[in-house]
């Protein structure tokens, strides 16, 4: 505005050949110009702020302080949920008095279902601001009844082809793990894990009855702690989303047990309501495990991965994550 004031006065100053009665017009018109431009800006309630500012959508993602949101960086943290993995297992299960056991697929020699659903549940310890510890049990019990295609030595008995045979798998895995975070800010966190998965399993088969053979039965049971190494990270998207990973792998033999695992886990939050989040996730986990009993030796590679759902709850004062 004063742009168009100053060259009004130029056009004047410099035009010296224009009617004086036109100057006076041309000035006038210029001024009101400039008025009704004055008035209309001044016009704007400052209740109605430009269009770019008026949005709130984006409140999640900008105006809060990590520190200070319900379900993050909390002293405790309970979850409980389902888990539906799909499975895939080889066992071999023999005698050690030479009676070598034949490879079986759980799935497709006995009839095991791939897919099953499961519990799950964690509780997770934040000792300090770099520290904490973290709990899991999972557990899944697996059965089947199916007539064999094809013979099978399996502890100290053959199960002929055509046999009616009943068979389970119940597993009970505990986990427990220390991290410590070398990095730590209010929005991130990472760090390194060590820890053990305890395996505790116990599978076999038994005839039928009600066939012309006599019943008879083998199962196998076995305690199989895994130690592991890991790396994991938790990351604040937003003022309700959040992201937590991990990966984890050891291969080791103590005593009579020999095993190798591989697991890893991703699950995005949402925070429903203060302390209470809603958790969607994938899992996956790979065991293989060789072990040796008082009369029996077995076999055992077992990998699932599959989605999970759970509900979170958070509690404990802020484990405060300070910026530096």
């Amino acid at each position: 505005m004063i742009f168009l004031l100053t060259l009004s006065v130029k056009i004047l100053s410099i035009n010296l050949k224009i009617n004086p009665m036109k100057k006076l017009y041309f000035l006038i018109v210029s001024l009101s110009f400039l008025s009704i431009q004055a008035q209309t800006t001044a016009e704007i309630p400052a209740e109605n702020p430009l269009p770019s500012l008026q949005g709130n959508s984006s409140e999640d993602f900008q105006d809060y302080d990590a520190n200070e949101l319900p379900w993050h960086a909390r002293r405790f943290k309970v979850t409980a949920g389902v888990f539906f993995p799909v499975n895939n297992t080889q066992i071999q299960v023999g005698s050690n008095n030479g009676n070598r056991g034949t490879e079986i697929d759980l799935e497709d020699d006995l009839g095991f279902s791939k897919s099953s659903t499961s519990f799950v549940g964690t509780f997770d310890w934040r000792i300090s601001r770099r520290s904490r510890l973290d709990f899991e049990f999972f557990a899944l019990d697996r059965s089947s009844s199916k007539t064999l295609q094809k013979e099978i030595n399996f502890g100290e008995h053959t199960y002929n082809i055509n046999t009616r045979v009943n068979a389970f798998f119940d597993v009970q895995i505990a986990r427990i793990a220390y991290g410590y975070a070398f990095l730590s800010q209010p929005k991130y966190e990472a760090g390194l894990l060590i820890g053990a998965h305890v395996l505790f399993a116990d599978l076999g088969i038994r005839v039928e009855a009600n066939q012309a053979i006599a019943e008879y039965r083998d199962n196998f049971n076995f305690t199989a702690p895994l130690p592991d190494v890991g790396i994991w990270g938790e990351f604040v998207l937003a003022k309700r989303f959040g992201l937590y990973v991990n990966a984890n792998y050891l291969a080791l033999k103590i005593d009579n047990i020999d095993g190798r695992i591989i697991s890893y886990n991703l699950a995005l939050s949402y925070n429903v309501h203060q302390n209470f989040s809603l958790t969607a996730g994938y899992t996956g986990l790979n065991f293989k495990v060789d072990t040796e009993r008082d009369r029996l030796n077995g076999y055992l590679k077992w990998g699932y991965n599959g989605p999970t759902i759970s509900a979170a709850y958070t509690f404990g004062n802020h484990v405060k994550l300070y910026k530096h």
